[in-house]
């Protein structure tokens, strides 16, 4: 089965934007800058080549990133390319890949960082944290008895 998983690490290009679909799930996106450094062979010059990505969050993610990303941050981002296509108000047919993220984490090559878990809620307690939503049923848990760890179990 092919696998479509992408690691990038690289800078936060934009402060990441939150916004709710109408169903009041929480989505955040934001740019990613990945910079590429290599000597060129024949002239002994070093060269660079920067790739622009967006990143797309969802769920508790989104939040948490939302809260937590500025412009200039290093981050690891473990995700997913996906490619949406759209219609413009002219008619004209346009489409981008994103990558749609699993993982976010801070890069600490040249930083620090202190992290802080947040307190586990269930729909029944008001939703996502921001807003007192109602989240959306999750079709991504294991079915009972599967492997894996359900979103009611701490990973840790």
């Amino acid at each position: 089965m092919p696998d479509n998983s992408v690691t990038l690490v690289g800078n936060v290009t934009r402060d990441p934007e939150l916004r709710f679909t109408n169903t009041g799930q929480p989505t955040a996106t934001f740019g990613l800058a990945v910079n590429r450094r290599w000597q060129n062979r024949q002239t002994q010059e070093w060269e660079e080549a920067t790739s622009f990505f967006d990143v797309v969050c969802w769920r508790e993610m989104a939040e948490n990133v939302s809260e937590s990303l500025t412009r200039g941050a290093r981050i690891v981002v473990c995700g997913r390319l996906e490619q949406r296509s759209w219609e413009t108000p002219d008619g004209d047919r346009r489409s981008k890949v994103e990558v749609v993220a699993d993982e976010i984490g801070p890069s600490l090559r040249w930083a620090t960082a202190q992290v802080t878990k947040n307190e586990r809620r269930a729909p029944s307690d008001g939703g996502y944290r921001g807003g007192g939503r109602q989240a959306p049923p999750r079709n991504d848990e294991p079915p009972s008895g599967g492997a894996g760890y359900g979103y009611d179990e701490e990973p840790f």
